[in-house]
């Protein structure tokens, strides 16, 4: 999924989860007529199945359980519009959007801890004896709008989608049992995303809409496990800057530890360590000057 912006809270409704629990492997589509004679029986019994089935509420069911665990932990593989490919391993939580993952690139590996709009690196070197950075993304007191990569996210996206079709119960390439979801939607679906079903509270529906506005095509494969969380999505994401692939592991909902931001007394701020370093530079274009040296040209 590609960088941008993102969602808040869920409210858990007592046995939604038993809707995905119950999955078998029939199809997914609208029930066709009759076909016992007359009797309606086994035309209602098709369709009480496929009703179980019913992509739109599948997800639904899942993501009123997701949102209620607040916490899981993920695998991320993402293949960037430069063709690069980076990970994240981790922690992610949701309500308030927040990750405590190990970022992975062809750097060494970053440990990335985000709560909200604040967003905490570690240094690879202490900095006044402080092993973090902190940075608000927040601009002028309006929060920072972006995706997290986490499993709420993904099922809200598709809440209320009719394109969204059953694939059918298999495993996954790790072997987990589950319902397979696929689907493929524009710009215009993902802005009716839960406007159907309405389960999102209106203002984290409202950050969804503005987080996946720039997006033009999504194509997604969801995998629903048989405890109701979902445990994969590989999705193709597409914008004005590119195509990004992304393939997301989830385990441990509601079992995983709640994200945790660094020791006050262990954070510097990225703006105070530009200070400290606009600082440094002034002391040595003094000394440089005092010394005939013509200083460092601080002002080009």
């Amino acid at each position: 999924m590609n960088k941008a912006v993102r969602i808040r809270a869920g409210i858990a409704v007592a046995g939604t989860a038993l809707l995905v629990g119950g999955l078998t492997a029939c199809g997914g589509d609208k029930a066709d007529a009759g076909t016992d004679g007359g009797t309606g029986k086994a035309d209602g019994g098709k369709a009480a199945a496929e009703t179980a089935h019913s992509p739109v509420e599948a997800v639904k069911a899942a993501y009123v359980k997701t949102a209620a665990a607040k916490f899981a932990k993920a695998e991320l593989s993402i293949v960037g519009a430069d063709g690069k490919t980076t990970g994240q391993s981790g922690t992610k939580g949701w309500y308030p959007s927040s990750h405590d993952v190990i970022l992975k690139s062809e750097k060494p590996a970053t440990r990335s801890i985000m709560i909200g709009d604040m967003t905490y690196t570690g240094l690879a070197q202490p900095r006044d004896g402080k092993s973090w950075m902190s940075m608000d993304l927040a601009k002028d007191g309006k929060p920072g709008v972006r995706l997290n990569d986490d499993p709420a996210e993904y099922l809200a996206m598709l809440l209320g989608q009719e394109k969204l079709t059953h694939v059918g119960a298999e495993k996954t390439a790790d072997g987990v049992d589950a319902e397979h979801y696929r689907g493929s939607l524009a710009t215009a679906d993902l802005l009716r995303a839960d406007e159907s079903t309405k389960v999102m509270e209106e203002a984290n529906r409202r950050y969804l809409h503005e987080a996946v506005k720039h997006i033009t095509t999504f194509e997604v494969d969801l995998w629903i496990g048989k405890d109701g969380y979902p445990v994969r999505a590989d999705t193709v994401s597409t914008d004005a800057e590119g195509t990004t692939k992304t393939t997301a592991k989830f385990s441990d909902f509601a079992a995983a530890a709640p994200v945790q931001a660094p020791p006050a007394g262990q954070v510097v701020s990225l703006d105070d360590m530009n200070k400290e370093t606009d600082r440094k530079l002034k002391e040595a274009d003094k000394t440089l000057r005092d010394a005939g040296l013509g200083g460092l040209d601080l002002g080009s």
